[in-house]
């Protein structure tokens, strides 16, 4: 679609490493503990903006013009906080939901494979700040996808690598329930470097994830110390029901 190329493009012209992203692999299975290996590839892109709603429906043109404004702020929030881990990239998808009068009733990171929450969540502030033209027809929602490229690499472990690694540290997430927990699956992406600690964590949802209870497990998470993948950073997802 028109709006999403333009948006994209522009991303990459600020500096940025965002670009379309492409087709979801199949999905893993949904389990308590689940770790997933996803070494799928596609190169072929998506359109960009995807209207997921039937109620009502979001014109291109009003999305680009809702969020031209916030197009550098999306950027940053990747190139702000890359530092030099860069090794870290995936693709994140970031959904509104908006009233038939134009008012924003949520933003969520939808998808993300990405793993790190400070990026998340500043992409997630810099969303919530746009603000859109009435849909046609009704409440609406619509997606953005983007997809941040690493420069460097890192090995997707297989599910039971990951398992056995993880254990059951994954019980500890509880004690984050106090700082509402999502109402959905989270799926929980992670890097694991150097003597197997956790470099860097992210969370995506179908649901809002609050900001505490993604800061809670963040440091929860990166306090975990795992198998050591001896020189190389590893990538590991973990679907979890809170």
């Amino acid at each position: 679609m028109k709006y999403a190329r333009l948006m994209l493009i522009g991303l990459v012209a600020c500096g940025g490493a965002a670009t379309p992203a492409p087709k979801d692999p199949t999905p893993p299975t949904t389990a308590h503990r689940k770790v997933i290996e996803d070494d799928s590839q596609d190169d072929d892109p998506g359109d960009g903006v995807e209207v997921v709603s039937s109620r009502g429906h979001m014109e291109p043109d009003d999305i680009e013009a809702g969020l031209a404004p916030h197009q550098e702020a999306l950027e940053s929030c990747y190139t702000d906080n890359l530092k030099k881990r860069k090794w870290l990239g995936g693709k994140v998808t970031l959904t509104w939901q908006i009233t038939k009068d134009g008012v924003v009733t949520a933003v969520a990171v939808s998808e993300s494979d990405l793993g790190n929450w400070n990026i998340e969540k500043c992409l997630l502030g810099a969303a919530r700040a746009a603000t859109f033209a009435k849909p046609k027809g009704g409440d609406a929602d619509f997606s953005i996808p983007l997809e941040f490229t690493a420069k460097g690499a890192s090995v997707w472990w297989d599910e039971d690598v990951g398992i056995k690694a993880i254990g059951k540290r994954v019980d500890d997430l509880a004690k984050c329930s106090k700082d509402g927990a999502p109402a959905q699956e989270v799926l929980i992406t992670m890097y694991v470097g150097t003597r197997g600690k956790v470099q860097s964590v992210g969370f995506s949802s179908a649901g809002a994830i609050a900001d505490a209870w993604g800061d809670c497990v963040d440091k929860l998470v990166s306090g975990w110390s795992l198998a050591d993948p001896r020189g190389k950073v590893a990538k590991l997802a973990l679907r979890y029901t809170p």
